[in-house]
């Protein structure tokens, strides 16, 4: 089996010189859609189960263009107890994680990429703007950019009551699921 993340693949995932677009906007600018994924169970289009399954509802989809996901997190989550005691915080990597797993959405929702899986190929310019707690729920919004046969780019934002908590370009590659 071959490394989807080898030297013959790094070119496509160079990230942009330029600076990302603007960044996406707290107030989704995408709509509400009556594709059948929305309000399915995310696991019926990820392959992730938890506890890595970050997605807990899928609001809207715009398939290979856009997505708006949610994270419910209960509290129960089992990193809350050592990031930090006294004081839990959502660990950002976790953040980018599950913007991945809506852009995830995103990609697999377009008919083009069936039997396909994409992975993490790199993080551009992440940030972090805001503590997310127990009890927070994440709107995670996610725009696809380019998008090639093997490898693609988008811009995700995460928020929780419209504050923005985190920001990132991502990179993927895409490889066959099987």
């Amino acid at each position: 089996m071959t490394n989807p993340l080898t030297p013959s693949l790094t070119p496509s995932l160079t990230p942009p010189s330029k600076p990302l677009s603007k960044p996406l906007s707290t107030q989704s600018s995408i709509q509400p859609s009556t594709h059948p994924l929305v309000g399915a169970d995310p696991a019926s289009i990820l392959p992730h189960r938890p506890p890595f399954l970050f997605i807990s509802e899928i609001v809207a989809v715009d398939p290979g263009v856009s997505v708006h996901c949610r994270w419910k997190l209960s509290g129960e989550e089992a990193f809350w107890v050592g990031h930090f005691p006294g004081r839990p915080t959502l660990p950002g990597v976790l953040m980018v994680e599950a913007l991945a797993q809506a852009g995830a959405i995103a990609v697999l929702s377009d008919p083009r990429f069936a039997g396909k899986l994409p992975l993490f190929g790199g993080v551009d310019k992440a940030r972090f703007r805001r503590q997310v707690s127990p009890g927070d729920v994440l709107d995670l919004r996610v725009e696809l950019g380019r998008m090639g046969e093997r490898a693609g780019s988008g811009t995700g934002s995460a928020t929780v009551n419209d504050q923005r908590c985190c920001e990132a370009g991502l990179l993927f590659v895409i490889v066959d699921a099987q």
